[in-house]
């Protein structure tokens, strides 16, 4: 049996990603960043695991998870995806998205594009706005689609290049790519909506629902190998499967977890982790 490692860190941590390897490279991942969530200052912190066979003289591991630096955050950390191996992209309660870049000469990051008010509510009658968290990112370089809480959906490179101010009339909770201008979405009622982007209107199509219950979908995420195929986890604990080429309703469903399902990530064939709430 596979052993695991744990250690402490004093902060509520939403989100872990391990930092992307090039395509052509037969070794594991090390490198890993965090965000965190709900504390007096938030932090975005890139890690680097180590060798955990070897003992210390004091009988610790050599290599236990090392902290290689680590940046304030505005606000809690809502998302955390890889723009490529050394950019992060963050998502941000305050409706900011920020790309960070890691500088492994001298372990330092540092903001590389920012857009502040990417996510808000307009004013009703007036140009005053109120921010609204942006909730999920999800990349393919070089292209980042971000979308809020308020049912709105961003496409940025430099600048936004398209924005959709009514994507949604229910609150956004994730996002994924089907393929390069094709994206999915979930949301608080439990319903899968697909976006064009080469098509010039705003209306998300091709909508799949869980069940009548209406219950909140929380995170997706696609096979990696086979683009008609995802998975999304809700309020209720459920898995379900879907093919998105076929029907309205999932192809299987698997109680995974008796609370709410969180985060999910497919990992070659399958699925590699669900977390419960935070």
């Amino acid at each position: 049996m596979e052993e695991i490692y744990a250690k402490f860190v004093s902060q509520k941590i939403r989100k872990t990603r391990w930092r992307p390897l090039p395509p052509e490279s037969l070794q594991t991942a090390e490198t890993f960043a965090t965000g965190s969530w709900d504390n007096e200052e938030n932090y975005v912190s890139p890690w680097s695991i180590g060798d955990f066979g070897n003992l210390d003289s004091d009988g610790g591991f050599e290599g236990d998870h090392q902290l290689l630096c680590d940046i304030r955050h505005h606000g809690d950390v809502m998302d955390l995806p890889s723009f490529d191996q050394e950019r992060i992209v963050n998502a941000s309660s305050t409706g900011c998205v920020t790309v960070f870049l890691h500088h492994p000469n001298n372990q330092t990051l540092s903001v590389n594009q920012q857009w502040t008010t990417a996510h808000y509510h307009a004013g009703p009658g007036s140009p005053s706005y109120s921010s609204a968290p942006c909730v999920g990112v999800v990349c393919n370089n070089p292209e980042i689609v971000t979308v809020g809480e308020h049912g709105r959906t961003k496409a940025d490179h430099k600048e936004a290049t398209r924005t959709i101010d009514n994507a949604d009339s229910n609150t956004f909770h994730a996002v994924t790519f089907l393929q390069t201008p094709e994206i999915l979405t979930v949301n608080s009622t439990g319903q899968l909506k697909t976006l064009d982007f080469r098509q010039q209107g705003n209306e998300l199509s091709h909508i799949l629902s869980l069940t009548s219950d209406r219950v909140p979908l929380h995170c997706v995420d696609r096979h990696p190998n086979q683009q008609h195929g995802v998975a999304t986890g809700g309020q209720d604990g459920i898995l379900s499967i879907w093919d998105v080429r076929q029907g309205t309703m999932p192809v299987s469903l698997l109680k995974a977890r008796e609370a709410e399902m969180w985060e999910f990530l497919f990992q070659n064939r399958f699925l590699s982790r669900t977390l419960s709430a935070p």
